[in-house]
């Protein structure tokens, strides 16, 4: 494998540096995951003065799950910091609205560039790594330029034509290994305790509420799944490929939970049962097996 770093600093949420974006810039409506409706541009009835969430540690009880698992990507601090030189959306309107287009341009284009560089990490030297070299550096050179340019920027374009390199990145670290193509599978609340699920490509799968105790999922390509609600308890991720923190946040796990490195077990974890599961082997594979023929969701 490849030495390359993976995303630093950079690409990792730094909220004393931002100016509250995440919780103005973006619009949520009243649901599961939020208490209550809020349009896009308007500040959070819980955000302080200081840029900081007057009910962080409760967020969950107090119906916010949907913050728990928002991550930036780094696209808050570099826009307030970096593209904007520590100005405040507060400043007047006009700083505002370019502000808040800005973050929603950069925050996409920060996410692709974390998995561009998971992508790096995994290659090694070669045609392809040279690739991936190329396009991070692309987009950090395009996240680097004035407000005016940023809004200016297709994150579509780039998502279809940067896409297909992570997918070859993905192809290549599950080399040799006869995974499961899952890829876009609609296994909402699924039984999939027992499914061979090693090195399977689980590209936008829909995985809410799934049960997946005791399953291993070490070399999955874990791009773009929808974890919400999903049942990890006792799970083996280890070497999970383009597996967020954010996925692993919005889901349900316990101590057992075997995790990569760079990863940690979220604090919500922590009440739940440490009673053992022993998974009843081939037993959701007949259930898993309809549910992923049901229909493909977007590509990943």
């Amino acid at each position: 494998m490849s030495e390359t770093p993976r995303g630093g600093a950079e690409l990792r949420a730094d909220c004393a540096r931002c100016v509250g974006l995440c919780c103005v810039a973006p619009a949520f409506a009243a649901s599961a995951d939020f208490a209550l409706d809020k349009p896009a541009g308007r500040p959070c009835p819980n955000l302080r003065a200081d840029s900081r969430c007057g009910i962080h540690p409760q967020l969950r009880e107090r119906g916010f799950p949907g913050c728990t698992v928002f991550d930036c990507f780094g696209a808050g601090q570099h826009v307030t910091q970096v593209t904007f030189g520590g100005r405040d959306w507060r400043d007047d309107r006009a700083t505002a609205s370019a502000m808040f287009a800005t973050f929603a341009v950069v925050r996409p284009l920060h996410e692709l560039l974390w998995y561009l560089t998971e992508a790096l990490a995994l290659t090694p030297a070669g045609a392809l790594h040279d690739e991936l070299r190329a396009a991070v550096d692309e987009i950090r050179r395009r996240t680097a330029a004035g407000p005016d340019a940023l809004r200016a920027v297709d994150v579509d374009a780039y998502r279809g034509r940067l896409n297909p390199l992570l997918v070859r990145a993905s192809e290549l670290a599950r080399a040799g290994h006869a995974g499961a193509d899952r890829r876009g599978a609609a296994l909402l609340g699924a039984d999939l305790r027992g499914a061979d699920l090693v090195a399977a490509n689980l590209r936008g799968a829909c995985l809410i509420g799934a049960d997946l105790r005791g399953v291993r999922l070490r070399l999955a390509d874990l791009t773009g799944a929808d974890l919400r609600g999903a049942d990890l308890r006792g799970a083996d991720l280890s070497g999970a490929l383009f597996l967020h923190q954010s996925q692993l946040d919005a889901a349900r796990g316990d101590r057992r939970t075997t995790l990569p490195p760079a990863l940690r077990h979220p604090a919500h974890w922590s009440g739940l049962s440490l009673t053992p599961v022993r998974p009843r082997p081939g037993e959701a594979r007949a259930a898993a097996r309809p549910a992923a023929r049901r229909g493909r969701g977007p590509r990943r």
